[in-house]
């Protein structure tokens, strides 16, 4: 079953941000800053891609939505981070209606309409387990007669860690939180046009059957400087320190390396 994968990097969408802004071109210049880019790359090196490159199961793909009016410097510098992935596709669009566009890029990634797939969002500071796709597959497969009676079911693996990053390392809480971006995916019947993107994925629940699992940590969801559901004022999130054993469990299960996490938000 094929699986798709979406991913919006500083993509400036008309809609779509907490953020608000008056203009496209104040979005874009907010967007664009240098500062929050880098950030952005840091987090993508560090975080968002290693978890992909090292998934058990590589029959995945995986769309990174540009804009067509990002710097070419950093447009070549996404292309260069992800040049070892084959199931990256990068794709760069005008501004427009979020949720419009990434509908229409979901829907013309399906090598074939009439047969299921599997899709699932992901950010571009945060990590999944080495084996959500691995999961996301079996899950579905043991659940015959859900897919049998729905046109869409999500599956949500809902355990994971709260993490701040930087060039001390990694500090990070467990916790239980449904229907986060990392680790949601969505079974989609042959036939059907609905995608990940159709929704709000803290409501997708009012829309189809929600298969969740609670049983292992599958998500690593970053709190950082340019988080957009946390410009406004939100209650913080305590974290410490990663111990010897959890620097080991991020390592294993998320491919996020202590030591990488420092090298990378050390360079300037």
């Amino acid at each position: 079953m094929q699986a798709i994968g979406l991913c919006r990097f500083s993509y400036p969408a008309l809609g779509g941000f907490q953020v608000e802004h008056a203009t496209i071109e104040e979005r874009i210049a907010y967007l664009y800053a240098e500062a929050r880019l880098e950030e952005r790359f840091q987090l993508m090196e560090a975080v968002a891609l290693p978890c992909l490159r090292e998934q058990t199961d590589q029959e995945f793909e995986l769309i990174i939505v540009i804009g067509d009016s990002l710097p070419r410097v950093h447009s070549d510098r996404l292309h260069d981070l992800t040049a070892d992935m084959p199931q990256v596709r990068i794709v760069a669009e005008p501004p427009r209606p979020q949720r419009e566009v990434m509908k229409e890029l979901l829907n013309a990634a399906r090598k074939d309409p009439s047969k299921p797939c599997l899709q699932f969002r992901h950010d571009d500071d945060d990590a999944i387990s080495v084996d959500f796709i691995e999961r996301l597959r079996q899950t579905v497969t043991d659940c015959p007669g859900l897919i049998r009676d729905n046109r869409t079911v999500a599956v949500d693996f809902n355990r994971g860690y709260v993490a701040e990053v930087g060039p001390d390392g990694i500090s990070a809480t467990e916790t239980v939180r449904s229907l986060y971006v990392a680790s949601l995916g969505m079974y989609v019947a042959g036939k059907c046009g609905l995608t990940i993107m159709n929704f709000a994925h803290e409501k997708i629940g009012r829309f189809m059957p929600v298969i969740s699992l609670s049983d292992a940590p599958m998500w690593v969801r970053t709190h950082n400087g340019y988080n957009d559901s946390r410009q406004k004022k939100v209650k913080p999130v305590p974290v410490e320190p990663l111990t010897e054993a959890q620097k080991a469990e991020f390592s294993v299960r998320f491919a996020v390396r202590q030591e990488h996490v420092k090298q990378v938000f050390s360079e300037q």
